[in-house]
């Protein structure tokens, strides 16, 4: 599970104001097709409502809700090796502008779309598609975002790009927060139903079209264009190389992806929702403590990736994984007892989260840069398929259970990503020790 495989950016000099530029534009651009992504999570309470039977007990009609939000989680591995596989033998570039373009139309055309009433099964069944066209965008866009970054920069300063780019991902995360909230408020529950619900999906579409025009300005990576130069492509089919050449580098970054699912999908995506069905709490009140969860979030990302390039990956996971453990914890338990604690305590969860921040470093240097785009796409979308896209129906059938489901759930991720953090710091202590 070697971590070792450095980009062929020189390690020794600092951002220049190219790095900078490609940076910001890349993190705007992850942003805003983030936001597309997750919009629909933050209206899935009325979504619920109107894309299925009014007949079918609430319990019900969430699970199915969420199970489509889940199908663009499962429908990632597909778009992700196919986008990554041209990636590797195209360019990053390319791929990076592509998968945009395949999340902006399904967006608006979400926006569009009739409801149950209006078609009836046709409604859900038209938005499960569109949401798996989502998916396979997705797919492509994390994985290659990450990549195009790492090999933009200085080989020490590649936590620090990663986590800026993962923190941008999560603005677009607040973006949709934002958005919800303002609309939930202007809006009054009738007139949410009746049509603003739609306002968010239309203006997804319009986000992604201008993402599209941002990446225009990006030139291809330094790392990639030397390969071409030197025509040292990979030959043949590079997901088939990744799966018979760098299997405990695809499990080290599946089981990593595991952490990472469980914090965003549980802590940011699914609670707001969660405080209003299960909790009680106001569609405002919930999504105004969401958006300072996600700001801690981004910071907590910047955080983690500057700790991992100045002490390493592993005393990074260690630490961080405690943190979370301890914040996401105190943060479920008090939701019954300590109502008005709830925006400080998720603020603090949020901030904790961020420390997956570190984990994309570890996954781009964990492949060859002839691979590396397939190798982190694989492993990030088919851990993402299973783990993110199976973990909102765990977590709803452990809320049957125990209203503390989502703590035990994040919490047994938490004692993994410790564990994985002390594995890497043993390696790493043991690459360093004089032989003999």
């Amino acid at each position: 599970m070697s971590v070792e495989h450095s980009s062929a950016a020189p390690a020794a000099r600092p951002l220049t104001r190219s790095d900078v530029k490609t940076l910001s534009l890349s993190a705007l651009g992850g942003a805003l097709e983030f936001y597309d992504f997750i919009i629909f999570v933050f209206f899935a309470a009325v979504v619920g409502k109107l894309f299925f039977p009014a007949e079918m007990p609430d319990w019900l009609r969430q699970l199915q809700t969420f199970g489509i939000f889940a199908a663009g989680y499962l429908a990632r591995p597909l778009g992700g090796i196919v986008l990554a596989h041209f990636g590797d033998l195209l360019g990053r570039k390319r791929m990076f502008t592509l998968s945009i373009f395949l999340m902006a139309v399904p967006t608006l055309c979400m926006g569009l779309l009739p409801t149950y009433a209006q078609i009836g099964i046709w409604a859900p069944l038209a938005l499960l598609v569109l949401r798996v066209i989502q998916g396979a965008a997705i797919g492509g866009e994390v994985p290659g975002a990450w990549v195009f970054v790492a090999e933009h920069v200085p080989a020490r300063r590649i936590g620090f790009a990663c986590s800026t780019l993962t923190a941008g991902l999560t603005a677009g995360i607040l973006l949709g927060s934002l958005t919800a909230t303002a609309i939930n408020r202007l809006f009054s529950a009738e007139e949410l139903a009746a049509w603003a619900w739609r306002v968010p999906f239309l203006l997804g579409g319009v986000f992604g079209l201008f993402s599209v025009y941002l990446r225009r300005w990006l030139h291809e990576t330094p790392v990639f264009a030397e390969l071409q130069l030197r025509q040292s492509l990979a030959v043949g089919l590079p997901l088939k190389a990744v799966v018979r050449e760098h299997r405990p580098a695809v499990l080290l970054s599946m089981l990593l992806t595991w952490v990472l699912s469980a914090g965003i999908v549980v802590v940011i995506l699914m609670t707001p929702t969660l405080l209003q069905t299960v909790h009680g709490f106001a569609a405002s009140e919930a999504l105004q403590a969401n958006s300072l969860a996600i700001v801690g979030l981004s910071l907590g990302c910047v955080l983690a990736g500057l700790a991992a390039d100045r002490f390493g990956p592993g005393p990074t996971f260690v630490v961080g994984g405690l943190t979370l453990l301890f914040c996401s914890s105190l943060f479920y338990a008090s939701l019954a007892s300590h109502r008005d604690l709830l925006v400080p305590l998720y603020a603090l969860a949020g901030l904790s989260v961020g420390t997956i921040g570190a984990i994309p470093m570890v996954l781009v240097k964990s492949f060859p840069v002839a691979v590396r785009f397939s190798g982190v796409s694989f492993s990030y979308n088919l851990a993402y398929a299973i783990c993110g896209g199976l973990t909102p129906i765990l977590v709803s059938l452990l809320l049957k259970w125990s209203p503390l489901g989502p703590a035990w759930y994040v919490g047994a991720l938490c004692l993994l990503f410790i564990l994985t953090g002390i594995a890497l710091g043993r390696r790493s202590a043991a690459a360093l020790a004089p032989a003999g």
